[in-house]
């Protein structure tokens, strides 16, 4: 009886222990199956965090980009608007410009050489008056005189030409095909050549209508005019 006794002691304390070893397992292993579901909600809430960090840096330098830009249209916009403002302004005094702004005289000059001047394209119409008695060719002592006042206009260049003329007062002037620049070995062909050949252009002036002309192309003159 004792032994039967034992031997069923013995069979229930080693069916406790593999109970107590079997619940220790499963204790074990969902135990790390608590750690592991740790670990990844740890990594997932690190990985939105990340990604949340990455969005509002995005957006933080897509909103300065767009500020940048808005400020370089702006600015751009006011240099644009500002040169427009310019531009008007310019263009609207040249439009306010008339020829009552200006002597008779200013506008005959320019008029005249609109009609005959030899060079459209200059950057300055010079005005010389030239008096009644002065030589035609001033290098010359033997020149003949000029016997009126007249106007000499001329560009900037030699190729500009020129127009030596008198004015008539009734929109005609008296035309001299005088050179702007003499060339002295013309006297040395004979010493009467150059009395002689003056004087003939004192007596073959040629009459010539000026035409009224564009206004505007006269203010324009006007404006790089120098009279000397």
């Amino acid at each position: 009886m004792k032994r039967h006794t034992k031997k069923y002691y013995g069979s229930f304390l080693l069916l406790l222990l593999v109970l107590l070893l079997a619940g220790c397992g499963g204790g074990s292993d969902e135990e790390a199956d608590t750690t592991e579901s740790d670990v990844t909600s740890q990594s997932e809430e690190q990985t939105n965090e990340t990604d949340e960090n990455e969005s509002d840096v995005e957006e933080a330098s897509e909103t300065a980009t767009t500020e940048a830009d808005d400020d370089s249209n702006d600015t751009s916009s006011e240099e644009t608007g500002n040169q427009d403002e310019e531009s008007n302004s310019e263009d609207k005094e040249d439009n306010d410009k008339s020829l009552e702004d200006y002597s008779s005289e200013e506008i005959e000059y320019a008029r005249v050489w609109l009609e005959l001047g030899p060079n459209q394209e200059i950057d300055e119409l010079n005005v010389r008056r030239i008096a009644a008695g002065e030589p035609i060719n001033p290098n010359d002592e033997t020149s003949a005189n000029y016997t009126e006042d007249v106007i000499q206009l001329a560009g900037s260049r030699l190729v500009d030409g020129s127009v030596t003329y008198s004015g008539n007062g009734d929109g005609t002037i008296n035309v001299y095909n005088v050179p702007l620049r003499w060339d002295s070995s013309d006297a040395e062909v004979d010493e009467d050549f150059m009395k002689e050949y003056t004087e003939r252009l004192i007596k073959e002036t040629e009459l010539v209508k000026i035409d009224p002309g564009n206004d505007e192309e006269i203010i324009k003159l006007i404006d790089i005019m120098k009279i000397h």
